[in-house]
Order: C-alpha cells, then structure tokens, then sequence
C-alpha cells in the first residue's frame, strides 16, 4: 500500500477538498510565516477486552480531520476540525489570520526526504473478532488452570491504523501509514486473604498476527504468575540509601522519565530543565550513553516521518557522560539555532506537535549481569517498574517497584514490596558504575504523556547498577 496514494484517496477523493484551493489556502495563509503545514489525519481503533471469563468490552472507533498550524517566532496558531470540507479549512485560516495580521518571518527550511519502511503499511487487524475472542478465552482458561489460586483474569488486545498526510506550500505532500498492536495480559492471585496482581504487555507496529502465537501469549502467562506470585511471598521493602541494580528492558522507564524528560528541546529552549545550557558537559557516569532512535524497525516508537514531516533519526544525547544533544522539533531547533531531530509529535491532529521521544535507551556496556549482582552486599534489585513521577525543573523522582527483591552477599534474596525510588535523575546517572552487556528493550507496551498528550514510545537498557538510591520503604 503506497502511503502518498491512499492517503490521496482518503482526503481528497471521498470528502470534498480541493487540492488546488489547499494549496492556495496554505499560500495566504503560511507563505509570511516561518513556519507551519496542514496535517491530516485518518484513524481506526479497535478494542476487545476479557474480564472475569467473559468478554466485558468490544470497541471500535474512526476518526478523521486535519489541523492547520502557522508559526512565527515563538507564537503558534493552530486550528483543527473533524470536517474535511474547503469550509471548514477556511475557517480554520482566520484563527491564523488573527493571530499574524501585518506580520512577516523568514521561512524555514524544508524537511529532508526518506524512503525508508520501517514497518509494515498494511492494517494490523489481521484476525477475525472470532479468532480474538478465542484467543483471550483460551489464555482464561489456561490462566486458571495454571493456578488454583487465579482469582481474576484480564486479557486486552488493542489495534490500531493511522493514516497521515503533511501538506506544506514550500515541498511535496509527505505521508505514512502507521500500524500499531498492543496485547496486555493481568492475573491476580489470592492467598489467605491477600491478593497481590502480575502484568505483561508486548506489541509493536506490525499485524496482530505477528503477536498472536500460543508461544508468546505463554510468556505473557508465566510472566505474570512470576510477578503476582512473588509479590504474595514478598516483605515489606526496607527504607534508607541502598545500592540499586536495576534489570534490563522495561526498568528503562525510569531513563525515560528521569532523563528524556529533561532532554526534550522546549524544556531547554525556555530554560526549565535541569539540563539546560549544559551542551558538552559531563551530565552522567562515563560509560553511560543515552540514545533516542526512531529508526528501529517495529519498534512501538518508531517513525517513518515525524507529525511535522521530518525523517526520524538515531539521536545521541548522552554520548560517555557528556550532553551531547536535545531532541527537537521544528520549532524550537529554529529558535535555539539546532536542526529537528525527527521528535516532533502529535497525539492526533487535534493537537499541535511538540519535542517528544520516540524510543529512548541506554546503550550497553561491557559488564554480565551476574558480576553486576555479585558487586553488591546489600541492596535492592528491581527488575520491574509502575508508574513514576519527575520534575523537569529539579530532576526529582519517584517510582514505585512492581516487582523488587533484597539483595544479600553478592546474591538475589527475598522478594521486597512497597519500594518506592527516590532521586534525582542527573544524580542518579552520576552513580552508575557498572553497565550490563544485556541491552534489551521493553516487550512494546509505553504511552508517555505531556501536556495532555499521549503517544507510544519505545524505551530500554541493560542490566545496570546505581551505587546509592534512596529506598522509601514500610519495613
């Protein structure tokens, strides 16, 4: 499926735009401006979910519309409309007329070209609601015989297609078609009385199939009776400043939060991030390398084209240390005198793009896992993560352990709950003395938020150890 050719027929063809006036309108309406497009967009979301042996939600929605955005210097103007008509477009242009009435800028330049596929163009949903609705009830029934003391199931699969399309008045219409699939699988264990809940998500952007296997939903299943049943045998975590050794994958989301966070180039342009202004000093340990890439092929953050039409690229932002780079958008690179990076973001087009990751990882280093854990008398290892907070301007956070353990004499111990990570994101990296060989990035499961959007990303690192974490425990 040709990205340009069907999303021709989507916008053009059926609703009743007129690509000649588009483009006289984008003319009048960009050509004082630095910057700015018209982003059109075409989505399909479909939904099933099992809970309690029966199949309690089964969902479908379609959304279509554009958003007109036009730039100049720091202020944005942006409009949006779910009526694909010439009218509506034309309504859409006094919200910039109003707002740059006699005023004049310099054009940026046009984003750079790719041919690049880095994921499939065709719809993920491959299956049949039959064969869905087979498959979470299998993992039901294979869930409760796993386990006598499987009390609750819930089992998720989510699909989803977005068509975009880019007009600008200075290039060729850019476009992409984007699958995306989501799987989630939860189980709560009951024993004496005390129910604790294991987890598992994966996905990414490729068909269902691709993540439909009776392998890859047993994984799902062990996982998840792996984290609930050692939360039901854990203590209380204890409190006070600890080694962490943090797993490989999914703990990433602490770099994610902690870090790219304060990497995002708005932060730095206003000068709100505790990284600001600190381009090729030593923010991290040496040997800690910080990357954003939204080339990885599948990946539930990657992108052909950004929302603003930029190719996406493999970003270093921490290279052994040292600041290397901020993530960008158009805007803010124009402002701070930098090139975008392909991170301009979108949740849909009812909303204006901004610097967001795509997948953000830690490279790895050159230490087995083993050795990392034999490194440390007494601390916590914490192989899964919840949710967390962080303050951009400070770097302070918190995260809450999902599932954690002691560790005791250079070896894994008892399992710990209640552990709630506390620190300073630049300070944490300086702690970092030993970085696992083990790179691995999450199963595909994250949505970040900012600014009351949400988009997927991808985030990951090896196996690694912080010398001292403030530990918030209840023991």
């Amino acid at each position: 499926m040709d990205a340009l050719s069907h999303t021709q027929d989507l916008f053009f063809t059926r609703p009743s735009l007129d690509p000649a006036q588009v483009q006289k309108i984008l003319n009048q309406t960009l050509a004082p401006l630095d910057d700015g497009e018209l982003f059109f967009e075409a989505s399909e979301v479909d939904s099933l979910t099992l809970d309690m042996s029966e199949i309690r939600s089964a969902t479908y929605a379609s959304d279509q519309g554009f958003g007109l955005r036009g730039v100049l210097d720091t202020q944005v103007a942006y409009a949006h409309a779910g009526d694909l008509s010439d009218d509506a477009l034309k309504r859409a242009t006094q919200t910039c007329h109003a707002l740059f009435a006699g005023k004049t800028g310099a054009r940026d330049l046009t984003p750079g070209r790719t041919n690049r596929l880095l994921y499939t163009s065709e719809r993920p949903d491959d299956h049949d609601l039959a064969a869905k609705v087979a498959a979470l009830s299998a993992i039901d029934v294979k869930a409760r015989a796993a386990d006598p003391r499987v009390v609750q199931v819930t089992a998720s699969i989510v699909t989803s297609f977005q068509a975009i399309r880019i007009e600008r008045l200075d290039a060729p219409p850019v476009a992409d078609l984007r699958p995306l699939c989501r799987l989630h699988l939860s189980i709560t264990l009951e024993k004496d009385g005390v129910r604790e809940q294991g987890s598992y998500g994966w996905g990414g952007r490729d068909v269902i199939s691709t993540f439909m296997g009776d392998d890859q939903w047993e994984t799902a299943l062990k996982a998840a009776l792996h984290q609930a049943e050692v939360n039901l045998a854990a203590i209380p975590a204890p409190a006070g400043s600890l080694p962490l050794v943090l797993g490989a994958g999914w703990p990433g989301v602490m770099l994610h939060e902690a870090v790219g966070h304060g990497l995002e180039g708005d932060f730095n342009r206003k000068g709100s991030s505790v990284y600001s202004g600190k381009i090729g000093e030593q923010v991290a340990a040496k040997g800690v390398t910080v990357i954003d890439d939204g080339t990885i092929g599948g990946r539930r953050g990657s992108l052909t084209i950004d929302d603003e039409g930029t190719p996406s690229a493999e970003n270093v932002l921490i290279g052994d240390g040292t600041l290397i780079g901020y993530m960008q958008d158009r805007q803010n690179a124009r402002l701070m005198g930098l090139k975008p990076t392909g991170n301009g973001r979108r949740e849909s087009y009812a909303h204006p793009p901004m610097p967001r990751m795509t997948n953000t990882y830690m490279a790895a280093g050159s230490f087995e896992p083993g050795e990392i854990i034999a490194s440390v008398q007494d601390g916590i290892y914490a192989p899964n993560f919840g949710g967390g907070q962080v303050d951009i301007v400070s770097g302070q956070f918190t995260f809450k352990c999902t599932e954690a353990y002691r560790i005791r004499n250079g070896k894994i111990a008892e399992p710990v709950k209640g552990a709630t990570l506390i620190g300073n994101g630049p300070e944490a990296m300086k702690q970092v003395s030993m970085i696992g060989s083990d790179l691995a990035l999450d199963p595909g499961i994250g949505t970040c938020g900012k600014a009351g959007q949400g988009v997927p990303v991808g985030i990951g690192q090896p196996t690694l150890k912080i010398d001292a974490m403030t530990i918030g425990g209840t023991a």
